[in-house]
């Protein structure tokens, strides 16, 4: 550890901490994040792991998910999980009760008790939270680490923090080679990092519900931000003037649900259109449906036959187009899915379209290619390296 890096970083952290607090307070009364704020940064009903188990690090829903396969390996006594978002919180809580928001940094010293691991999923790169489960003896592993093409650039400007991060790193599990390469030169040891692909394409969800499906052609608008829902619906909309079909709407936040109630309420007027939240009815006989319950997208997916997948048509990055990809039905997305490239490589069939050929490509959506999984990932490595502290 060197030292002066250690007490510069440590007196930065704290000192923009308790700057920000009046800011923090005040974001906290936002229903977004009434339960997660006060937990991380004030640690209110947020208590230490007990000592000597396994700990997992995720951010968000897709990460907590995508780490299920990793922890059915480990007995439940020994599961210690956390999360930064209440999404993902709310998945890890099924998984184990043992799972707390993870604190902001200044906070960690007396918070983080001895563990046997702690494995740290994609990006969560802090450097104290590494550094501190370290010096109290675990073992530390980064899995599915990615370092994207666009934010590469971001990451070499902060070089020298990183480097700092990758000594308290015992192993790394990289997506690609490209992201080997990259991690290398922030300054990771070469002969820590393994290249084992990416782990949400391990073991993908599978449907728990057995949906029915009603007539025309089913549509979905999966995970969809800002924006994105607006776009859809125009689509939508002129789909209909072709083919009966109907439309089901699943915002990827649960705080946007009423403001996308409003917006699909509107077109349906417009249009003479009929919808319905699915909390209020769980079917499908609308032409308009929107999902404002989570959980069920997978169940969704395999009762469709064309996804528009959101979160990258802003550019926010994509999501996992390999849970839709396992049903084979038609994938129309657009073209900011930088935080996904190594997942859409691994699938064949997916139509990436600018906003303004959505709607051309919905209403002609037959002779899109239905989407198959070309290949897959081994998560052995992972399992062992975990194995080895047990």
């Amino acid at each position: 550890m060197n030292r002066l890096f250690f007490y510069l970083y440590t007196f930065v952290v704290t000192l923009v901490y308790i700057l920000a607090l009046p800011l923090i307070w005040i974001a906290s009364f936002k229903q977004k994040y009434q339960e997660s704020i006060p937990a991380r940064f004030f640690l209110q009903h947020n208590t230490p792991f007990p000592a000597n188990g396994v700990w997992f690090h995720v951010c968000s829903f897709g990460e907590a998910r995508a780490i299920k396969p990793l922890i059915e390996k480990i007995a439940p006594k020994d599961l210690r999980l956390s999360a930064t978002t209440q999404t993902g919180i709310d998945v890890l809580k099924s998984y184990s009760p043992f799972s707390r928001y993870l604190p902001f940094e200044s906070l960690l010293f007396s918070w983080i008790q001895p563990q046997k691991a702690l494995v740290v999923m994609e990006a969560e790169l802090w450097y104290l939270l590494f550094l501190i489960a370290r010096q109290k003896g675990a073992k530390t592993i980064l899995i599915n680490a990615r370092i994207s093409e666009r934010s590469y650039p971001k990451y070499k400007k902060f070089k020298w923090i990183y480097k700092h991060i990758f000594n308290s790193i015992d192993e790394i599990f990289a997506q690609r080679q490209e992201d080997k390469i990259r991690l290398i030169e922030l300054g990771a040891d070469e002969k820590r990092i393994v290249v084992t692909g990416n782990i949400k394409m391990a073991t993908l969800p599978k449907p728990t519900r057995d949906l029915a499906k009603s007539n025309g052609v089913i549509i979905c608008g999966a995970s969809t931000h800002k924006n994105e829902e607006s776009l859809i619906l125009d689509a939508f909309v002129n789909f209909r003037l072709k083919e009966f079909g109907r439309l089901i709407i699943v915002p990827r936040h649960p705080e946007r649900f009423d403001e996308v109630a409003k917006e699909i309420d509107k077109v349906a007027k417009l249009h003479s259109l009929s919808w319905h939240k699915f909390s209020h009815k769980e079917n499908f006989s609308s032409d308009i449906i929107l999902v404002d319950r989570l959980g069920w997208l997978v169940d969704i997916y395999a009762i469709c036959d064309v996804v528009i997948l959101g979160g990258a048509f802003e550019k926010i990055g994509g999501h996992n187009a390999g849970e839709v990809a396992q049903f084979g039905c038609k994938i129309i997305s657009g073209k900011y899915y930088f935080n996904q490239a190594d997942i859409f490589k691994m699938i064949d069939g997916i139509e990436i379209v600018e906003k303004h050929e959505l709607m051309a490509k919905l209403k002609n959506y037959r002779e899109i290619k239905d989407a198959s999984i070309n290949s897959s990932t081994d998560i052995t490595p992972i399992i062992k390296a975990i194995s080895r502290v047990l």
